[in-house]
């Protein structure tokens, strides 16, 4: 059954950190504006509800991965999952926009109309045990804030012999609530973010945790509390202690992404300096910390206060670098026919990306193939009115870029109100555009659906710089119309 279409001015898409984050742009710079949140799961929060996995937490500091509007004001700069959702949470509760939220709305199809300038989004709504509708909803503009992967499930490459496995195996994405590892023997797979989290977080407890990986990644130890900034908290309004730490995060952050890619071996020198130092002479940091690749050819991993070499130091974890031969029953046989003994199985081995949360999107019935459109100030794409979706920085924290894209959304809104206008469309006419991929990333998730990504261009607005400097010039104070972006 489908219900009567409702209408509003803007539909918002996922209801985590940057869902909200629209809301309160629209909010605030937008006042006249219905807006609402169609939210697939029953909660708030996206990622940081998602992830229950132990040690959860994020690998930006919070300066920078708070919103531009609302100081975070917890000791932690490097803060745990739970103190991040409440930080979501209150936000939304604060500003009255958790009562735009619709839950168990997962949206499924967006077709625009050009004669009636408006979209019509399908959701499919949950109603009572596992049963689903489909609710209409149509709106004059669509930002979609539903992440880059996919919620139902992380990826895992096929492993042979995981039958025979007697033990638990376990992705990160999908925590079991009843999984007791005290005492057991863990192996993580994996090298990202999420294994260096695990690892420190499981060896408290259990009898010990080996991580296991094809090949290392660069892992940089820094202070879980900043101490100019609490310092700086207890002098000054948190609001501008709040803002000078950003700052001073932000330009740092520029700083050695740039040292990075201009001096790579220096920066390596940097990096690996730091966790001979954690880790002692002895330690062969050849062979488990340094990579094949670059610094920032693939995002670095953050460990607060070191907590993944002291496991190491401790004795409690260890890393190993090979390849998996098989599953067994008692472990994982590696291909030099030594033998990983294991209770427990964590397959840490990445995220399923994908655009728009899976969205089948058609504009006046012709279907939209993503990979074949542009991407315009990282926002909106080729060819596609009235659309735009908040994709964060891959080498800074995401709510940089989704708080930008926000308040450019809310700036388009508005000229478009005051010169009568109701469609908005980025179209590329220059032929001297060349199409790149649109995240310059080595790393596995990236290039396994690099394919699918929309692209990025050879020059400005179609290519993105990943520099938060340069966005706030063009997206705060650029130019609304700039030739490019087409209004009818």
């Amino acid at each position: 059954m489908t219900e009567a279409t409702e209408h509003f001015d803007v539909l918002i898409v996922g209801a985590g950190l940057s869902g909200i984050g629209a809301g309160y742009h629209l909010q605030e710079k937008c006042p006249g504006k219905s807006y609402v949140i169609l939210e697939g799961r029953d909660c708030i929060g996206g990622t940081w509800d998602l992830f229950r996995y132990p040690g959860i937490r994020s690998d930006s500091d919070m300066y920078t991965l708070g919103y531009s509007f609302k100081p975070w004001t917890e000791p932690k700069a490097i803060a745990d999952g739970p103190r991040i959702l409440n930080y979501v949470c209150e936000t939304a509760v604060d500003n009255g926009i958790d009562r735009k939220i619709r839950f168990h709305h997962r949206v499924k199809r967006a077709s625009w109309s050009s004669p009636d300038a408006r979209w019509t989004v399908e959701a499919e709504r949950t109603v009572g045990e596992g049963a689903t509708e489909i609710v209409r909803f149509t709106c004059n503009f669509l930002f979609m804030c539903s992440g880059y992967y996919k919620y139902e499930e992380g990826y895992t490459p096929e492993f042979s012999g995981t039958a025979d496995f007697e033990g638990r195996i376990v992705h990160p994405q999908k925590w079991p609530e009843d999984l007791d590892y005290a005492g057991k023997r863990v192996v993580v797979i994996g090298s990202g973010a999420t294994a260096v989290t695990l690892v420190p977080e499981m060896a408290k407890t259990a009898a010990h945790v080996t991580m296991l990986q094809r090949s290392p990644t660069y892992v940089v130890a820094r202070p879980a509390e900043d101490a100019l900034a609490n310092k700086l908290r207890r002098n000054l309004s948190a609001k501008l202690a709040y803002h000078m730490i950003r700052w001073r995060n932000v330009l740092f952050g520029m700083y050695f992404f740039q040292l990075c890619r201009r001096k790579p071996d220096r920066a390596k020198q940097l990096i690996l300096g730091g966790v001979k130092m954690a880790l002692g002479p002895e330690y062969d940091v050849a062979k488990h910390f340094t990579p094949r690749y670059n610094p920032w050819e693939q995002r670095l991993c953050l460990v607060p206060d070191g907590d993944l070499f002291k496991s190491i130091r401790d004795k409690r974890a260890s890393v190993v670098t090979h390849e998996i031969d098989s599953f067994t029953k008692g472990g994982i046989k590696l291909k030099d026919g030594s033998e990983l003994e294991a209770d427990i199985i964590v397959t840490a081995t990445g995220l399923n990306l994908q655009v728009l949360g899976g969205l089948e999107v058609s504009v006046d019935g012709r279907t939209v193939d993503f990979a074949r459109t542009l991407n315009y100030k990282g926002m909106m794409y080729s060819d596609i009115p009235n659309m735009a979706s908040a994709f964060g920085y891959t080498n800074a924290s995401w709510t940089l870029k989704c708080d930008l894209t926000c308040e450019y959304v809310c700036r388009l809104i508005n000229y478009m109100d005051r010169n009568g206008y109701k469609q908005c469309m980025p179209h590329n006419v220059d032929p001297d555009v060349t199409e790149l991929p649109s995240l310059d990333f080595s790393s596995g998730y990236v290039q396994r659906s690099i394919a699918k990504l929309p692209k990025q261009g050879s020059k400005r607005p179609w290519r993105l710089y990943q520099n938060y400097a340069l966005d706030i010039v063009t997206l705060r104070y650029g130019k609304v119309d700039d030739g490019v972006m087409q209004y009818s």
